[in-house]
């Protein structure tokens, strides 16, 4: 069975995509998103002889360079609020071995603030400004202040004299800065009430800015509306954006079915529910707080969590990719996170939901202007490393076909498409003591997702479509609003021909999973097909 749809693309109004939101997240001591991951001494495919890039895999630097990365956020994530930048910079020997609070394991701080930007400097593939995002705990004014000093500061001072002697003499030019993580919750060393937050941030911005005024902050956010009344009216207009955290939840691998794959790639409408509510919170509060304008929003944590039973017992990363259990791998009724298993394609068309929730929100006047996926390098990552190399997840290809196929200027779609009721996930923060989803919210779920862009010039138009559907293919009419589209365009597909709904990639099969390039299209009497459990994007030349 063949499901019918029609899409309408206008394409008189356009917003930007704000190319940030394409953005990745590293978090130190996090299960091997640095050690073991960007940096790993003992490998004979990391670099030797260059300074700072010294233990740097040089694979996984290919890997980054491939994709291009826009922004990077590091170090952390909870990692971040008991972290001291000064114990990751001189000689890699002398530094100190800390017990990090976040995480429970031992920070060797071989990877610090040289290593980290030289290690961005080397994946950039454009003259832009350094795509650096550098989290400070917001615990102590003086030394956000001194970190901005090592990092922008081009006169001659202690702390330019050691960013030089760590081989880098010239400043970095780092324009994003966070400003806490989550100090509104009590996990968090530096937790405090929203009032006196505000007051600490607007120190903190105050001063960072007198050493740099070009820097570009983000406030920590919090969807809560007493919380963001308070803190829009308190900083006023000296931030540019405010944080916003989001994470789904997926069962698949205690329930690898078409119901659970259902239900994982229907949770990008509660992200977009979820970015517009919070987007209009900030608005109406500015506009309470009698503000010219508001900052935008930075999603700046983001994923969607695999649970598993816990008699898997801690997994361990396997050597072809994905995990090994080290437990009986009984299942029982109690789940948690699993931090080593692979990107899948259902998380690709979870993935592409919330780009094109993103892009949907790129007119509204706080948008999205930025969004980290946690995280870019194993801990479910958008790349896999192991000693044997570098695995190029699904959600790598998604990446790809958003950041380097679609085009920057996001226009409206008009669908009308098949839908089904669903009770859709709220998040991993809605969550009963088992690990099962305690909230949902029935809600009418489109099987066809579409998002259109076009290029500043006009001439190219790109249209991303999900199908959502497990086992149908849907056959959709597309027209702009003066009539047809051209009669032909190029076409990218992903997860047409996966034999698995939960299809992953490894060492020895790279690409199960990945984007197919299927030439120039036709459109018989304007219409395509989009195959069941699909990512597919049509390029038209207007």
């Amino acid at each position: 069975m063949t499901h019918r749809a029609t899409i309408t693309i206008f394409t008189a109004q356009r917003a930007e995509v704000d190319r940030n939101v394409y953005g990745h997240f590293l978090e130190s001591a996090f299960f091997g998103t640095i050690e073991g991951g960007v940096f790993d001494e003992s490998s004979p495919l990391s670099i030797t002889g260059q300074g700072a890039l010294d233990g740097c895999r040089a694979d996984v630097i290919e890997a980054c360079r491939e994709l291009g990365l826009p922004v990077v956020r590091w170090p952390g994530g909870n990692f971040t609020s008991a972290y001291w930048w000064r114990d990751g910079t001189g000689p890699r020997d002398q530094r100190p071995r800390r017990l990090e609070l976040a995480w429970g394991s031992e920070e060797t701080n071989r990877f610090g603030s040289p290593e980290f930007l030289a290690w961005i400097e080397a994946v950039r593939t454009d003259s832009s400004p350094t795509a650096a995002y550098l989290h400070h705990s917001a615990r102590s004014v003086d030394d956000a202040v001194r970190w901005v000093e090592y990092t922008n500061y081009a006169g001659d001072t202690e702390m330019t004299a050691l960013r030089a002697a760590d081989g880098h003499a010239d400043p970095y030019d780092v324009r994003w800065w966070g400003v806490g993580n989550e100090v509104y919750g009590p996990w968090q060393m530096g937790h405090r009430s929203v009032e006196q937050y505000v007051a600490d941030v607007r120190e903190h911005v105050r001063f960072m800015r007198q050493v740099d005024p070009a820097l570009k902050i983000v406030a920590c956010g919090w969807e809560r509306e007493a919380y963001t009344e308070t803190l829009i009216a308190g900083i006023g207009g000296s931030v540019d954006a405010v944080s916003l955290h989001l994470y789904g939840l997926d069962h698949h691998l205690t329930d690898p079915s078409t119901a659970e794959f259902e239900d994982v790639v229907a949770q990008s409408v509660y992200f977009e529910q979820k970015i517009s509510a919070y987007a209009d919170e900030i608005l109406f509060a500015a506009e309470r707080a009698h503000l010219d304008s508001a900052p935008s929003i930075a999603m700046d944590e983001w994923n969607n969590r695999h649970m598993q039973s816990v008699e898997l017992g801690e997994p361990v990363p396997a050597a072809d990719g994905g995990f090994e259990p080290s437990g009986t791998g009984a299942v029982e009724d109690r789940k948690e996170v699993n931090r080593h298993s692979s990107r899948t394609l259902a998380d690709a068309l979870m993935y592409s939901g919330v780009f094109h929730a993103i892009h949907r929100a790129a007119g509204h006047d706080v948008p999205v202007s930025m969004a980290n996926a946690v995280n870019l390098i194993n801990a479910n990552g958008i790349l896999q490393v192991r000693p044997g190399g570098v695995i190029r997840t699904p959600v790598f290809h998604i990446w790809n076909l958003y950041q380097n196929l679609f085009q920057p200027l996001a226009v409206r779609a008009d669908v009308s498409a098949p839908a089904t009721w669903r009770q859709v996930r709220q998040g991993s923060a809605h969550q009963d003591a088992r690990g099962y989803p305690r909230g949902t919210r029935p809600t009418a779920v489109s099987l066809l997702d579409v998002s259109a862009s076009v290029s500043h010039d006009g001439r190219t138009l790109t249209i991303a479509t999900i199908n959502r559907s497990a086992t149908e293919a849907i056959t959709a009419r597309l027209a702009g609003p003066d009539g047809a589209l051209p009669g032909t365009a190029t076409c990218q597909v992903l997860g047409a021909d996966a034999t698995d709904l939960f299809q992953t990639n490894t060492l020895s099969e790279p690409e199960s999973c990945a984007l197919r390039d299927l030439g120039t299209v036709a459109l018989e009497d304007g219409e395509h097909t989009f195959p069941a459990h699909s990512v597919t994007l049509l390029t038209f030349a207007l």
